[in-house]
């Protein structure tokens, strides 16, 4: 049944009771207790016929990128004044960070792009040769190092960098540990990064993008590992994979909110090609109505 349906079964009246019903359906859809007392009062004078249509619409609006004149638009990638430019990909193991990496990859390629990438994923056993995989169906240069937390994550991205560079290459997608939030070794390895790709490519302002990829699926856990994140490096955007559903969806509402970062990309499946730009308006009409 979807979202709607649910509400709608409860909404009519509009009494205390109802109210407080409506609200914990939007808790549990992982909308958060600040996202949901915001929809509701956006919503309060609508009538019954109006309803769905007011309920969209409150969504969009709270999925709506943050206002700012530099921010990129949903499905765009920075583009550096002097290549490469150079991407980090950051996020926990199981949010499909990796695969997420493959699939920027090919958006950049049907862009005209030229792309490197680089696994600097050293500490998850296979998330080396899970990346040099994908180059090679891509067709495009992989730099990596030593896996099984042997090798240096930040030597690895400044390699990467470096070859770009030589090569006349338009872009560096780096993969970066997957690091649970909770992990200072692991977050403060991540600042190391975005410091050595700097030193890289200096006076190019890398790196151009820091994207953060969160499993939709995660609800408010999601939340929580995104400002850890937010804390460590400036990002400039998310990536929320795992969509396929809407039971949990609401936590891209709460996600958004929250962290005041433009949702730029959604992950559908395991494909190279699942993997769309973000529309706040459709992704709150299939989330409300399904």
């Amino acid at each position: 049944m979807s979202l709607w349906k649910r509400l709608a079964e409860v909404f009519g009246g509009r009494s205390a009771a109802e109210r407080g019903e409506v609200e914990q359906l939007l808790i549990e859809a992982d909308f958060g207790v600040a996202a949901t007392a915001e929809i509701l009062g956006r919503v309060a004078g609508a009538g019954d016929s109006e309803l769905a249509a007011a309920l969209e619409q409150a969504v969009a609006a709270l999925l709506a990128p943050p206002p700012s004149p530099s921010a990129l638009a949903a499905g765009t990638l920075a583009r550096a004044g002097v290549p490469p430019t150079v991407i980090l990909v950051c996020g926990v193991n199981g949010t499909g960070k990796t695969t997420t990496v493959a699939k920027l990859a090919r958006w950049l390629q049907r862009e005209g792009r030229s792309v490197l990438l680089a696994a600097a994923d050293t500490f998850r056993a296979g998330a080396v040769d899970q990346l040099k995989i994908w180059a090679e169906r891509l067709a495009v240069p992989c730099v990596g190092g030593p896996a099984g937390g042997k090798g240096d994550p930040a030597a690895v991205a400044f390699d990467a960098i470096t070859a770009a560079r030589a090569r006349g290459i338009d872009a560096v997608l780096v993969d970066t540990a997957g690091r649970l939030h909770t992990e200072d070794r692991l977050i403060e390895e991540l600042k190391k990064i975005a410091r050595v790709a700097a030193k890289a490519h200096p006076g190019s302002s890398a790196p151009h993008e820091a994207l953060l990829v969160l499993d939709g699926t995660t609800g408010q856990n999601a939340v929580q590992q995104g400002k850890a994140f937010a804390a460590a490096i400036p990002l400039t955007g998310l990536i929320v994979t795992k969509l396929d559903g809407t039971a949990k969806g609401g936590s891209v509402v709460a996600l958004r909110r929250e962290l005041a970062l433009p949702i730029r990309f959604v992950g559908t499946g395991e494909g190279l090609d699942d993997i769309e730009a973000f529309d706040a308006r459709a992704y709150a009409h299939r989330l409300v109505s399904g």
